[in-house]
């Protein structure tokens, strides 16, 4: 018997459709299943319920929506070393792998260990306040992500100005609206509508990419995935952080927001076929004319 947890979107009825159809599969086999409040309540089944953060830590994570559902999925479960099986019920859907119509027999390959398990590198921010301003927040604010972290301006129609240091040195200061830092995986996400590259997802690195800079140098850096990124705000307006879409903190005058690699990975199920390229190529639509 193994023990699954359900991460659905609770606003998509063909994701609660998906998961009622899995639990019914799951039980009917011996397996215990788990699911978040509002899903478990949403498909008549308020027993199957459990709290965030999840305090068991289950065999498998079945995610079923779309990318920012499989976001939600591994900051639940990644620090916990748990697979992640993503079942597509949204749009593009870049991180989930599978479809509706596969969903009992990919859970049964993956709990019987038939499918492969991709890592991937994620990151890791935490503020340093300077204590200039009182924002009401405490120091060594931890937060992490798989896709990337995020400091941008909090006031329409003006820029930040960021200094950034690399492992120890500083680099440059920007004036942009913000600054990205993503991992690979995240490079096909909002580093990729601010002009960034896209990097293979099992790579390894950081990619500094700014968001509509005021400045000559406009490029993205790829840089090694131990290197530690300082970015300072040396503004007079405050700067949001947000890793992954969750908005983290406010930073003030002279705090820093510094990211580096996470201390753990994704760990991603995944059926082994497609190629990197051939994936990209089938998400964008890309013709071979």
């Amino acid at each position: 018997m193994s023990d699954v947890l359900i991460i659905a979107h609770a606003e998509r009825t063909e994701a609660l459709t998906a998961s009622k159809r899995l639990v019914a599969w799951l039980e009917g086999e011996g397996h215990a299943v788990e699911m978040g409040g509002v899903e478990a309540t949403a498909i008549g089944r308020p027993e199957l319920g459990v709290d965030e953060p999840i305090r068991t830590v289950p065999d498998l994570a079945v995610s079923i929506g779309g990318d920012g559902t499989m976001l939600r999925s591994f900051d639940l479960v990644a620090a916990a070393g748990v697979p992640v099986l993503g079942v597509n019920v949204g749009h593009l859907g870049y991180l989930t792998e599978f479809e509706p119509a596969q969903l009992t027999d990919m859970v049964a390959a993956a709990l019987g260990g038939s499918l492969d398990v991709s890592e991937r590198m994620m990151v890791s921010a935490r503020v340093r306040y300077s204590g200039a301003d009182d924002i009401g927040a405490q120091d060594d604010e931890t937060w992490t992500g798989l896709n990337e972290v995020v400091l941008e301006k909090r006031d329409p129609g003006h820029t930040v100005r960021l200094e950034v240091w690399l492992d120890g040195d500083v680099f440059a200061t920007y004036a942009a609206d913000g600054l990205i830092v993503s991992t690979p995986t995240g490079s096909t996400a909002y580093s990729l509508s601010a002009g960034g590259a896209v990097v293979a997802p099992t790579h390894s690195s950081l990619q500094v990419t700014p968001v509509a800079p005021h400045m000559l140098f406009d490029r993205s850096l790829l840089l090694p995935p131990d290197t530690e990124i300082g970015i300072r705000v040396i503004s007079e307006r405050p700067a949001l952080a947000a890793v992954d879409g969750r908005s983290a903190s406010l930073l003030a005058t002279g705090d820093e927001l510094v990211v580096t690699r996470a201390p753990y990975d994704a760990r991603f199920i995944t059926a082994g076929g497609d190629s990197f390229h051939r994936v990209l190529k089938h998400k964008f639509g890309l013709k071979d004319r």
